[in-house]
């Protein structure tokens, strides 16, 4: 089935934004269908799984090879563990953000009624298909060097940051659920600094008790950095 003029303005705009215009819009139409999209609709149509399957693939052997060429000091056991912090679902999921991938989806519309393209694994999927689309078109050499000049930025900030996506609040409160006790509150303490480059005091509560407080440049950092510092004595004590 050819692709639609509506869905090529789509598929223009996007190009537009990567810097890329792909050869066959097919590949990149389907890297945009997702799976309730094609149960819901009767034209026989392939929605973006069977490319996400080999994005996963490609993307898992670029990364192992940018960090091996990148990083000849580091042992294998470094390598290992930063490639599993590269090749996931919360850095495909940044990544997707980046250029919005999801509202170029089409979804069915029960999936779009109850937010798709705002959960993390239809971020990360789409992120998957849509390498495995460049890569069918242009080749593993170019999806290397798109990857390098595109994500650079955003994959360093991973291999520097260990804790960029440990998500100590939904640990904390495993814990804290886990042992039958209350739901943990975060309330403001203190934002101190001028408006462009505030400081901002969280605390994490259970009840009535302070468990830690946490500072941050917004209430999001602030909150996590209370819930780390919380989980942390939690595990030392």
């Amino acid at each position: 089935m050819a692709v639609s003029t509506k869905r090529l303005l789509q598929i223009n705009e996007f190009e537009k934004k990567i810097g890329y215009t792909f050869n066959d819009k097919k590949l990149i139409d389907v890297a945009f269908t997702h799976s309730s999209y094609t149960n819901e609709v009767k034209e026989d149509i392939n929605s973006n799984e069977r490319l996400e399957f080999l994005g996963d693939s490609v993307l898992d052997m670029i990364v192992s090879e940018i960090l091996f060429k990148h990083y000849a000091a580091k042992p294998e056991g470094w390598l290992t563990k930063t490639r599993s912090r590269l090749v996931c679902t919360d850095s495909f999921a940044k990544a997707s953000e980046k250029y919005d991938l999801t509202s170029y989806l089409n979804f069915g519309k029960g999936e779009k009624k109850h937010g798709g393209h705002l959960k993390k694994h239809v971020k990360a999927d789409t992120f998957e298909a849509v390498c495995a689309a460049i890569y069918l078109d242009a080749g593993y050499a170019f999806l290397y060097e798109f990857l390098l000049s595109h994500y650079k930025e955003e994959a360093l900030e991973i291999i520097e940051n260990d804790n960029l996506f440990n998500d100590y609040k939904t640990k904390l409160q495993e814990h804290y659920n886990a042992n039958g006790r209350k739901i943990l509150k975060y309330t403001l303490v203190d934002q101190e600094g001028p408006e462009h480059a505030k400081t901002f005091t969280m605390a994490v509560k259970a009840g009535n008790v302070t468990l830690a407080t946490g500072k941050g440049s917004n209430k999001k950092k602030a909150e996590q950095m209370a819930a780390k510092n919380a989980y942390e004595r939690i595990k030392n004590d």
